[in-house]
């Protein structure tokens, strides 16, 4: 989960590579630090620091023009100054940065008995075995293979490997002493990884990644290397994904890709939003950015998907012809947020589709129980489109030779090509580190996607296609309805902000959203705060209940209005403040706050999720929390 940026080019890279991570720092924030090469002295100058990004001061090495810098989420070893990347070997030549997990890390650490470690990180054993491969390969000399015996350099007069004829040399000795040392330790490495290197003796940076994501930037005269591409766009919007096993080789003037040994042609994409939209624009914080930006975020989801007229929503996904009417499943496999957008999704096709569904947490998926693969669809939820424990499940599912598709955020992700189909839900940027307006285009994505398959099936008339998508179309207008009070929310949030706990209670389309509430609330404001479906209070959790305890309850159509009033009643006797979220004009009972949404249908619970957001935010705010890099938490999570 941590962040990598590399930059190598004509200009100063100390303030570019300090930029970069300032911008992934949603990655991982417990220490960060940077590798330049001084090119007037031929050696590298290191500094890292425990804590923040801003703890680090910009690197100043005038002549540097190569440097790779990290942002760390810690797995092995505490977040302190020696266990900060970039880490180094013993001669301090070659610097690497890596985000993810070397699960063989202490086997290889046990074989580099005459090494010298400074830290308690696995990544460190990655900078000893390239460090002892150099060794190798420059003791052996070009005319001679390396230790692990694969073939010398393609110009050193040895021969390639069968079908290597595209392996042309690299820009240098040392990139290509490199390179064959990275390719050779990685086979021996178990785990995630994505890694960068920068060698004192040479402009160039050398990365390989497996189930970690790498996004290579091509810029005029420059190239970047970084972990997510909003650190990209105000430099370049032309970026190649690395896929797993792919090592790059950048250099001022060029990029190259080896994939398998043979040099291959870069895949370059577009990125279609600008550095603006990365930016906070004014805002104190992404997090209330992102809340204001979902009815923006839901016309880019909906847009020209939708045809209100015929009661159609036309998705790219290409099913084979007839699998949809076979289809007997439909598993929704995420993690967090997006786990709750596939239970409220769930909910959605058994209704429009009438097909059986489920919502499983990624990390607990087998896919057991005798179910028929072909007539299995499993859906793999994930804004990143790299979340370690969702891939996992959909490698599985794949595996057990049922159909997939990768609903995702992001471009040239790993669901994008590891699933049979993907679906992008058209969100643009997500910085802030708790999921909003995500959540939102999730299930609006996925809501289009019910009424397809249901459409197909003939389980779903066009007229009542048609009233659905009405409230869909309708979902902007009534979330910036809902943004308009943000001041009402505000006040009380206020109020309840030193509470003891916080309940969220919600049926049916309501449950997922009382999920998500209590989700947002907890990450941002550390206080404890839990959902539940309404009628379980009674089962057990009312016992929790005081008058310190405030239950929020979504009260709208498609969330069991009359029941849950019932069990909002139970807790009001036992004294406990209720702030209900309730369709406009209709009887809220005796709630100590009422806020009111236009009636959205089936998605009215979707608009009451705003408030929630909203109450979530400013309750932390008013605790002083750090919002946007809530303690512990990281944005994308690529380690299992």
């Amino acid at each position: 989960m941590c962040g990598i940026f590399g930059y190598v080019g004509d200009e100063s890279a100390g303030p570019i590579v300090y930029r970069g991570l300032e911008t992934l720092e949603y990655r991982g924030y417990d220490s960060a630090g940077v590798a330049l090469r001084s090119g007037g002295s031929d050696e590298l100058t290191i500094e890292k620091r425990a804590g923040e990004v801003a703890a680090l001061s910009v690197p100043t090495v005038p002549d540097a023009i190569s440097a790779i810098g990290h942002t760390r989420w810690s797995t092995h070893g505490a977040p302190t100054d020696e266990n900060a990347h970039p880490h180094t070997g013993c001669d301090d030549r070659l610097a690497i940065v890596h985000n993810g997990i070397v699960e063989n890390y202490e086997a290889a650490k046990a074989d580099l008995d005459e090494h010298t470690f400074t830290s308690e990180t696995d990544t460190e054993v990655v900078a000893h075995l390239l460090e002892r491969e150099l060794d190798s390969l420059e003791e052996s000399g070009p005319d001679s293979p390396p230790r692990d015996g694969s073939p010398g350099r393609p110009d050193g007069g040895t021969a390639s490997r069968e079908g290597e004829s595209a392996d042309a040399p690299d820009s240098s000795d040392v990139a290509w002493r490199v390179r064959r040392a990275l390719e050779s330790v990685v086979d021996r490495l178990d785990g995630s990884y994505a890694i960068a290197a920068i060698h004192e003796r040479d402009d160039c940076i050398v990365a390989t990644r497996n189930e970690s994501p790498l996004v290579v930037g091509h810029g005029s005269n420059a190239a970047f290397l970084a972990s997510d591409v909003p650190a990209l766009v105000e430099h370049t919007r032309e970026v190649t994904y690395l896929d797993d096993g792919d090592v790059a080789v950048l250099t001022p003037d060029s990029v190259s890709i080896y994939r398998d040994g043979r040099r291959v042609e870069p895949s370059i994409s577009t990125v279609e939003w600008d550095a603006d939209a990365a930016q906070k624009g004014g805002y104190d914080h992404y997090m209330r950015k992102e809340i204001h930006e979902q009815p923006t975020a839901l016309r880019q989801a909906l847009g020209s998907r939708v045809d209100v007229d015929t009661g159609t929503a036309s998705l790219d996904v290409d099913f084979p012809q007839g699998y949809l009417e076979s289809v007997e499943e439909v598993q929704f496999l995420a993690c967090g947020t997006s786990a709750y957008a596939g239970r409220y999704a769930a909910t959605l096709f058994e209704s429009l589709a009438d097909v059986r569904a489920t919502s499983v947490t990624a990390s607990e998926y087998a896919f057991t129980g005798g179910r028929d693969p072909w007539r299995t669809l499993a859906v793999a939820v994930t804004q990143s489109g790299e979340t370690a424990d969702t891939l996992s499940a959909l490698r599985e599912a794949r595996g057990a030779g049922a159909r997939t598709l990768g609903v995702t955020n992001t471009l040239g992700s790993s669901v994008t090509r590891e699933a049979d189909d993907a679906l992008f839900i058209r969100a643009g940027p997500e910085i802030g580190v708790a999921a909003t307006k995500t959540f939102a285009s999730q299930v609006s994505t996925l809501a289009l996607l019910a009424i397809a398959v249901g459409r197909e099936r003939g389980t779903l008339t066009a007229a009542t296609a048609r009233e659905h998508l009405e409230d869909l179309t309708a979902l902007p207008g009534a979330i910036q309805q809902v943004l308009d009070r943000e001041e009402q929310i505000r006040a009380v949030a206020t109020t309840f902000a030193d509470s003891d706990a916080f309940f969220f209670v919600g049926r049916s389309y309501g449950y997922p959203v009382a999920l998500e509430g209590a989700l947002k609330l907890k990450e941002i404001s550390y206080d404890h705060a839990e959902g539940f479906p309404a009628g379980e209070l009674k089962h057990g959790p009312l016992a929790l209940v005081t008058d310190e305890t405030p239950v929020l309850a979504v009260l709208t159509d498609g969330a069991g209005r009359r029941e849950s009033l019932n069990n909002v009643a139970e807790v009001q006797a036992r004294g406990a403040p209720t702030i209900g979220v309730t369709t406009a004009g209709v009887d809220a009972g005796s709630l100590d706050v009422a806020f009111e949404v236009p009636d959205a249908g089936v998605f009215s619970p979707l608009v009451a999720n705003v408030y929630f957001q909203l109450f979530a935010y400013h309750v932390a705010n008013e605790k002083g929390r750090s919002i946007d890099k809530p303690r512990n938490l990281a944005k994308s999570v690529t380690v299992e």
